[in-house]
């Protein structure tokens, strides 16, 4: 994987405040993009925590992406560019990177591809090798199915989605613009509906649909289950990492983000801007304030009011939970004097 810039490249994208150090005794361009302490002469780095800091000056990076109030001088052959937020500077880098190790496909259908009757296509299309799309399904302009995509019957995507190898979206299911579906992301798969009856479980009909609003994007083998009546709803800007379960009837609000492995029961609401943590579990029919930040592991059993930040299992406080944290490393300690204490007594 190759990766080139030239100064003014990397000026013009990064558009730094100020800048310290030579250019023209620096290579004319980078071929990498390395953390500060694995950096070589060719790279270029940055400091986007500030723990990191120390590193800075040990850096071998030719081009270093610094905090406005960083103090500190480059050494010869070093360039330090000063903005706003490292992290997102290179991220507008990146973007571009991206777009060139992977350039969106040319427009067209493969002869593999199988397409229902009735099917409606937008215009500049990229379906790829052995997609299937439904009985008038709906695909808005500028899609990108890239490979083994099934697209089920009277589904909608918007326009610009895009579909890495082996994302599916389930019969009915609607999706908005820009929506991107990551390996393997299943959108439309039955909720878990089961009922005892005579001693047996027996299948609950799951005949409700998924909505991904505009932006939204669903990681690697996550699950976004169908209702089992009405929708399950992904709001705007939301994204959602690899192996999530989210359970039928859920409804996520605009800009939420769920960390690998978290989970959601059926009929849990998220409003907006929650974040759930790797491995948090919640209960169903709960409902998560605005802005409510949960702690990775956490088990949530009650609603959890808006902008709280929770931790452990069952989900508490996070002041709480801290207490909770130190004291249990005194457990060890406290035994021993109460076993003392009851051997002085004479109780053992």
């Amino acid at each position: 994987m190759t990766i080139a810039f030239t100064f003014a490249e990397i000026l013009a994208l990064v558009a730094p405040e100020r800048s310290l150090g030579c250019m023209g005794e620096a290579p004319m361009e980078i071929t990498g993009i390395a953390a500060l302490d694995q950096a070589g002469p060719r790279d270029l780095t940055f400091l986007g925590n500030r723990k990191y800091t120390a590193q800075v000056p040990g850096t071998k990076a030719c081009i270093v992406l610094l905090p406005l109030d960083y103090d500190g001088v480059p050494r010869d052959g070093q360039v330090f560019l000063f903005v706003k937020d490292p992290s997102h500077a290179l991220a507008r880098l990146c973007a571009q990177t991206e777009a060139r190790l992977w350039p969106r496909p040319s427009p067209g259908i493969h002869p593999t591809a199988i397409i229902a009757p009735g099917a409606r296509l937008g215009a500049n299309l990229h379906v790829g090798p052995y997609c299937v799309i439904g009985e008038n399904a709906v695909l808005g302009d500028g899609c990108i199915l890239e490979a083994f995509n099934h697209i089920g019957r009277e589904a909608k995507l918007g326009a610009d989605n895009w579909l890495k190898p082996r994302a599916t979206v389930g019969e009915y299911c609607e999706t908005g613009a820009r929506v991107k579906l990551q390996v393997g992301a299943l959108v439309g798969g039955d909720g878990f509906g089961w009922e005892m009856a005579g001693g047996a479980y027996k299948k609950i009909p799951q005949i409700g649909t998924v909505v991904l609003e505009d932006d939204v994007e669903v990681g690697a083998n996550s699950t976004i289950d169908r209702a089992r009546f009405s929708t399950t709803r992904i709001g705007e800007g939301t994204k959602i990492d690899n192996l999530v379960q989210i359970g039928h009837n859920c409804l996520v609000g605009r800009h939420c983000i769920l960390v690998s492995q978290s989970g959601l029961a059926g009929s849990t609401v998220l409003e907006d801007y929650v974040a759930l943590a790797g491995q948090a579990g919640l209960a169903g029919h709960l409902r998560i304030g605005k802005g409510a930040q949960i702690g990775a592991q956490c088990g949530v059993m009650s609603d959890i009011p808006a902008g709280a930040v929770v931790l452990d299992s069952p989900a508490l406080p996070v002041k709480t939970a801290f207490r909770l944290m130190a004291l249990k490393q005194r457990l060890p300690e406290l035994f021993k004097r109460v076993g003392n204490l009851e051997a002085h007594l004479g109780l053992k």
